[in-house]
């Protein structure tokens, strides 16, 4: 059986790692197997180039920029997706090529073919089977990115871009569930967090059952 490939995006603050992990630990909790990654930072390679990145004191170049994403990528399809997705795993990853769609491309203006072509390059076609999209105004995701930080460190390069930049790459996300409804699930994250827990079981449990995986038998707890 094939592997299963669902991705996590959303817009800095949209809570997507935290309900990565929520349900990372039900369906581990419920016996299933998952493989959790992220981009970047899939691979040791990956986790270098990903300090380099997000480091608020270096000034990269957006061609910069794109170039060392689509290297992170490139590495983190040969040695982690592609071999999890041949072997049969269930694969989550905390961000995916969407971003650069929505990051590079609406964020930092770089055309959409020269952003298909690196993306192309850098997957070889590898695409997720389904994509899970937290979706929250830029007004609410800044909120949540201050509290979060509580005047105790500086955030991340892209968490210091304006707020027009965070609302391109908003649209831009929602342009691509748009374009991609069968794929792209869009969950709205002004809710609890618990609340929006259930949501995503509601959409990723009942796919991963009409693809042959299961929990010992069965996911429980829907």
């Amino acid at each position: 059986m094939a592997g299963t490939f669902i991705t996590f995006e959303g817009i800095d603050g949209s809570g997507k790692s935290t309900q990565l992990r929520l349900l990372a630990d039900f369906l581990k909790s419920n016996g299933c197997e998952v493989l959790l990654t992220r981009e970047p930072g899939g691979t040791p390679v990956g986790n270098r180039l990903r300090s380099a990145l997000l480091d608020a004191q270096e000034e990269v170049d957006p061609l910069t920029e794109l170039l060392v994403f689509a290297a992170d990528r490139a590495q983190h399809v040969r040695r982690v997706l592609r071999p999890a997705v041949e072997a049969g795993q269930v694969i989550f990853s905390d961000r995916y090529a969407d971003a650069t769609v929505a990051y590079q491309g609406a964020g930092r203006g770089f055309s959409p073919e020269l952003i298909n072509e690196i993306v192309e390059l850098a997957t070889e076609g590898l695409k997720p089977d389904l994509t899970v999209l937290f979706d929250l105004s830029v007004e609410d995701s800044t909120a949540r990115t201050r509290r979060r930080l509580n005047g105790k460190q500086k955030g991340d390069r892209l968490d210091a871009e304006a707020d027009d930049f965070h609302l391109r790459v908003r649209e831009a996300y929602l342009a691509i569930a748009n374009a991609e409804p069968e794929r792209v699930k869009i969950v709205e994250t002004n809710r609890p967090v618990e609340e929006t827990h259930e949501h995503v079981k509601e959409i990723v449990v009942p796919f991963l059952r009409s693809r042959g995986h299961s929990c010992n038998g069965e996911v429980v707890g829907l």
